[in-house]
């Protein structure tokens, strides 16, 4: 994913939407759509649940686009919790209707939902950092080098590599202390 645009853009994206614009919301679709997608997908583990959610969540963003605060974050942060809040509830929605069938327990339930909060949220997270720091990550992760190795493949200092490393993991450490927070912004299908 790119860097999260700079505030001027999300203000501006925030007035052509509540303006009424239609291709505004086809220029956000554009840039968020993939993001959306693929976080629906990682908590649902199914293609058309993870489509349905994205139409709900730019439904709801051309619906409520005075919703966003940009006080709160960015754009990208906002459309991503959206659908992470929408995501979850499309979850517990199907595994109690799930666990009534089979006679299943709500903390089945909820450690289900957990797991796959933290899970969409950590590639949130890394999909959203840095590319020195993900490079840093994938090299140490999926091909096993150690700091030594990732330094001399990004042509970095040791303790540079070190750094990178290290800052990675703690972004990626608050994937699941976000989650246990419980805090979640209304979206599509819920009210506060």
């Amino acid at each position: 994913m790119g860097k999260d645009a700079p505030p001027r853009w999300d203000r501006r994206m925030q007035q052509r939407l509540a303006r009424g614009e239609a291709a505004a919301l086809g220029e956000l679709y554009d840039r968020f759509a993939s993001l959306v997608h693929s976080q629906a997908h990682r908590v649902l583990d199914d293609d058309a649940a993870a489509d349905q959610v994205t139409r709900e969540v730019f439904g709801y963003v051309w619906e409520n686009p005075d919703a966003y605060d940009p006080k709160q974050g960015s754009m990208r942060s906002w459309v991503a919790r959206l659908t992470h809040s929408q995501a979850v509830h499309r979850l517990r929605e199907h595994e109690r209707a799930a666990a009534a069938e089979s006679g299943g327990s709500a903390e089945d339930l909820e450690q289900k939902v957990r797991r796959a909060s933290v899970a969409a949220r950590a590639d949130y997270i890394v999909t959203s950092m840095p590319a020195p720091l993900r490079a840093a990550l994938e090299l140490a992760y999926f091909q096993r080098r150690d700091y030594r190795q990732t330094a001399a493949d990004l042509g970095v200092t040791e303790d540079e590599a070190r750094r990178r490393l290290r800052l990675g993991l703690q972004l990626l450490a608050t994937a699941n202390t976000r989650v246990r927070d419980g805090s979640s912004p209304p979206g599509p299908g819920r009210r506060r």
